[in-house]
Parts: structure tokens; C-alpha cells; sequence
């Protein structure tokens, strides 16, 4: 595991929370604020430690950076062995007002792992504040600076980040001069991020041959029946609904022969056992850290682009700055695509150009990003 240490990037704060009366113990990484206040989500797991939430605040900062919006890089994370409903909401909100007095000056909250728009709610009712949290409901809207008219949520359930990804995917594989349409891909992972990069991949024209999520994997050679899928996506039914194609084992999905792969699951999901498996012109990591950056070399080495993380799946995080300024949903839409294109093509062109590693490449430019706005400052 990487150790995120002090250095000349951050963190600026690193905030304990404990409440033994509710059993709250969280964590808050505020690692930079250059650029604006840190943004970044809030995790809740049994397992989320301080070094975890480290490493996701330093993530945050690189992807707030090349994505070109002002915010820094945070991140938060409450220890949620599960329970009732009342008693995840007493911790969400027992760590609100814990951390209230940084809100939003030096940090903006946001959904992550195990929380989502209600959660939001529930940050912002307990603050008091509108602009302490992102991704908050559709429906929760608010009076603001003391503006005429209001300001509303704006979810990623709306598909922020699966949309972005799609995009990515697309302008990178022009970039390869690989035509998106009729392009083969496969997915791992089909949750919120996986879904909507399969919607809007389809509506671009690609062709899904193979989908895998946490119960097992589907390869569809003439790729996915479109009503099937908006049926298996509206229920949340899992993968292995769709009876048209074949089922394959968990090892097989990484040996399908595709243009592009897009691991949008968990963490180093592609590693020492399948990474000699994979026969693609492109990844697009759609989820934090699919692989170890030895991992990423040895592929890179090998011929095969990839789209680092902080790159592709930005989507979100410029939904939480287009909810932030008050945008609605068709402006939040363009300001995504607009900034994830942006992103990628300058990545891209400069790593091939280069012949330098993507992810060194996008590090460089979030890293001049900052540093031109620190001695801006100056």
C-alpha cells in the first residue's frame, strides 16, 4: 500500500472524529486547498482508516487539478460496521457537526462509498448549511447568499460520472484512432458507474461484448439486447439475468478480446493473476486505483493505452462544482463533457507524443496546475 506522507502537497489538516456516546469514529483529510476549498466524499465502511482516507484526499487533489475546477483535494471517512437506518443517520450527522466549523470554507462533503443523496441530506440538515455537501437530492433546494432564487441538488444518481467516463473513452480512443462506433468493449462492474457508461457507450455506438458485476460475468459476441438491459439496469437485477448470452467464470471476462476494457469495480481488480490476460488497445479506469502503477507500467510497456482514474472518472466530482455554482442538470451535462474531453485529449496526445506513461503525464499537469495558481498567489 502506498503511504501518502507530509510533503509539500499536504495534507493540510487530518481531523479525528470520536463520539463514544453514538459510536463515531471518522476521519477527515483536508490535503490541499490551492486551488479552492477540498472536495471530496464521504466513505462509510467498516474498514475505512486514516491512510485510506489519505490516499483518497491525495487522489482528490490530482483530480480536481487536471479536471479544471476550483477545488482541492479531500476526502472523509466514517468506520459503519452496518446497522438501522437511524443509526447510520446519527453518525452522518454526529460527524457534520464535528466538522462544521470547516464547512465549506475548507471542505466540501459528497457521496462515496455507502452514501449517497439521503446521506447528503442528512450532512446538510445537520450543518445547516446548503454548500457543505454535494450530491445532495433533486429536490432539496435553498435559498442562497441571499440570491434571488434557489439552488437544488443535483445526484449522482443522475450518472455524472458514468457519463464522463463515456466520454473519456470516446475522445481517447479517437486519440488511438480507434472509432468509438462499433468499438468492442467490456465492463467490470455495473453498478451506478458502470450502468450509465454502458448507456451512454450503447448510445454512442460501441458494442458491450462482456459485462461482469459482483455475482458473475456475460459475454454477448453480438453484444447486449437494449430493452433486456434497461429492464436488468431499472430493477437492479444482477448481470447473470441476461439469458441471451454466456455466463462466464470471474477469469474468463479478463481473456475476452476487446478495443477497450473499463474496470469500474474495486480497488486492483486487474493485477499479478489476469494482467497477462488482457488483449486490449485501451483501458478507461472508471473506478479508484483498478490497478497497482507497476501494474499500469507493465501494461503501458506492452502497447496498451489506459486512462488513469483521476482522469476518466472526474465526472462526479465536476457535477459536485457544477451543483456547487447552481447549475442544472443540462448545464452540469456539458460542463462534464466539456472538462473530461479537455482532460483526456491533453493527456493522451502529450503521453503518446512522449511515449511517456499516461498517469506521469496527467500527474505533471495537475502538479503545474497548482503550482501556478500557488505562485499566483504569491
Amino acid at each position: 500500500m502506498e503511504i501518502i506522507k507530509d510533503d509539500e502537497w499536504g495534507p493540510e489538516y487530518v481531523v479525528k472524529v470520536h463520539d463514544a456516546k453514538i459510536g463515531l469514529d471518522g476521519f477527515l483529510v483536508i490535503d490541499n486547498t490551492v486551488l479552492g476549498p477540498a472536495k471530496g466524499g464521504i466513505r462509510m465502511n467498516f474498514n475505512v482508516s486514516e491512510e485510506e482516507v489519505r490516499r483518497l484526499a491525495r487522489a482528490m487533489t490530482w483530480k480536481n487539478a487536471i479536471a479544471g475546477i476550483p477545488f482541492g483535494g479531500g476526502k472523509s471517512g466514517i468506520i459503519w460496521n452496518g446497522g438501522s437506518a437511524e443509526q447510520k443517520k446519527a453518525l452522518m450527522q454526529g460527524f457534520a457537526k464535528a466538522i462544521k466549523p470547516l464547512v465549506p470554507k475548507k471542505y466540501i462533503a459528497g457521496p462515496d462509498v455507502n452514501t449517497g443523496e439521503l446521506e447528503m441530506a442528512q450532512f446538510v440538515e445537520a450543518t445547516g448549511i446548503f454548500n457543505s455537501a454535494t450530491g445532495k437530492p433533486a429536490n432539496l433546494c435553498m435559498k442562497t447568499f441571499g440570491k434571488k432564487g434557489e439552488k437544488c441538488g443535483l445526484p449522482h444518481e443522475f450518472g455524472s460520472t458514468g457519463f464522463g467516463v463515456a466520454h473519456s473513452t470516446k475522445v481517447a480512443a479517437e486519440v488511438l484512432g480507434v472509432n468509438i462506433k462499433g468499438a468492442t468493449v467490456s465492463i467490470h462492474g455495473f453498478g451506478n458507474v458502470g450502468t450509465f457508461a454502458y448507456t451512454f457507450l450503447t448510445e454512442m455506438g460501441a458494442k458491450i461484448i462482456a459485462i461482469a458485476d459482483k455475482d458473475g460475468a456475460v459475454f454477448a459476441k453480438n453484444g447486449f439486447e437494449a430493452n433486456i438491459m434497461k429492464n436488468i439496469i431499472k430493477n437492479k437485477k444482477p448481470i447473470s439475468d441476461y439469458k441471451q448470452g454466456k455466463i462466464i467464470c470471474a477469469e474468463e471476462f479478463w481473456k475476452v478480446p476487446v478495443d477497450i476494457l473499463i474496470p469500474a469495480s474495486v480497488t486492483d481488480v486487474i493485477n499479478d493473476i489476469n494482467k497477462n490476460d488482457i488483449k486490449v488497445k485501451l483501458i478507461v479506469e472508471a473506478g479508484n486505483i483498478p490497478m497497482r502503477e507497476n501494474v499500469e507500467d507493465e501494461l503501458f510497456k506492452k502497447g496498451i493505452m489506459f486512462v488513469p482514474d483521476f482522469v476518466a472518472n472526474a465526472g462526479g466530482v465536476i457535477s459536485s462544482y457544477a451543483e456547487y455554482r447552481g447549475y442544472n442538470p443540462k448545464r452540469m451535462f456539458e460542463t462534464v463533457e466539456n472538462k473530461i474531453v479537455k482532460a483526456t485529449k491533453d493527456v493522451m496526445k502529450e503521453s503518446l507524443a512522449k511515449k511517456i506513461n499516461p498517469r506521469i503525464v496527467a500527474m505533471d499537469l495537475a502538479k503545474k496546475i497548482i503550482l501556478a495558481k500557488k505562485n499566483a498567489k504569491k
